[in-house]
């Protein structure tokens, strides 16, 4: 079977110190601490800023070994330059280190704002400059400009697939030719819970499964209770069994998802501002029986009323 991840986006949390973090931890132990509280974390901080080689490659050597990332893509793609004259942007950001994470690399997120609308030929010309695997990244790495200073990372270490993810937050991506266009390109449409904000759609277009939940009620903020962590349960064994829950909200009905046994499934709490992701990541993993080889929380609150 292809494994569940389910994890938290970003660790550097202020709110979070004294309460998911112990008193007295230092800030350079967090990463640490959170990757054996979870078992998979989404960077962001590469969505505001160019990261570097070696800050990337400490992440690598603070995680457990079965451990895996996902990359948030730089706004400056999705939302400065929306897509137009992006060669060189995304030359360095594969440039800037996100090959140092090696076998650990997971799916890379590109997030789009609510204004972005659906174009045709923009978006697929997006998808179709995108590297499928590790070497075409290193390639396409080899090709940055000056805007990665220092240390390039330009290896890819070794030859694995390169999976991409969507959020999109306009209506307009709405369209049976969205969800034709991300299966051509193996492209998962990222599933996101924005408490009701932007566009909720289900469709399954790729080999693997990309959920975000970012509050149930209030958007980063509220908590998700035990009957909405069985919701999200569900329906993740559903995705990761090669099926559909039974009531998807889809985009495009008739267009069915390729037949497989099992999805690998990723999962993201971003529900931070009030401390409220890393405890729901923590129950869910347990719904799932996914936290037998995570490590303890002190002082971890017990989900009230929780359900079989």
């Amino acid at each position: 079977m292809a494994a569940i991840h389910i994890g938290i986006s970003g660790w550097r949390y202020t709110p979070w110190r004294g309460d998911f973090y112990p008193r007295g931890l230092t800030q350079r132990r967090e990463l640490q601490f959170a990757s054996r509280a979870v078992n998979s974390i989404e960077i962001n901080g590469s969505f505001y800023a160019l990261q570097r080689p070696e800050r990337y490659a400490q992440w690598y050597g603070e995680t457990p070994l079965d451990f895996v990332f996902s990359v948030k893509a730089p706004r400056f793609i999705t939302h400065i330059k929306r897509l137009r004259d992006i060669h060189k942007p995304l030359a360095n950001f594969f440039a800037s280190g996100v090959l140092e994470l090696k076998e650990k690399l997971g799916p890379i997120l590109w997030q789009f704002p609510p204004s972005f609308k659906f174009d045709v030929e923009l978006f697929e010309n997006f998808l179709d400059q995108l590297p499928r695997n590790t070497e075409q990244a290193a390639a396409l790495a080899r090709q940055h400009d000056s805007h990665v200073t220092g240390h390039a990372s330009l290896k890819a270490y070794k030859k694995k697939p390169l999976r991409h993810a969507v959020e999109i937050r306009h209506d307009s991506f709405v369209d049976p030719l969205f969800v034709r266009m991300l299966k051509r390109y193996n492209t998962a449409l990222v599933i996101a819970d924005t408490a009701g904000k932007w566009p909720y759609r289900e469709d399954i277009t790729s080999d693997f499964v990309y959920l975000r939940l970012h509050g149930a009620e209030a958007l980063y903020a509220s908590g998700y209770t035990p009957q909405a962590l069985k919701h999200w349960g569900e329906r993740i064994e559903a995705w990761h069994h090669g099926q559909q829950p039974d009531d998807p909200q889809l985009i495009a009905p008739r267009q069915r998802p390729k037949a497989c046994k099992s999805r690998e499934v990723f999962c993201y709490f971003d529900n931070d501002i009030k401390v409220r992701a890393p405890f729901d990541a923590r129950h869910l993993l347990q719904r799932l029986h996914l936290d037998k080889n995570l490590a303890t929380i002190p002082g971890e609150p017990a989900a009230e009323g929780v359900l079989p």
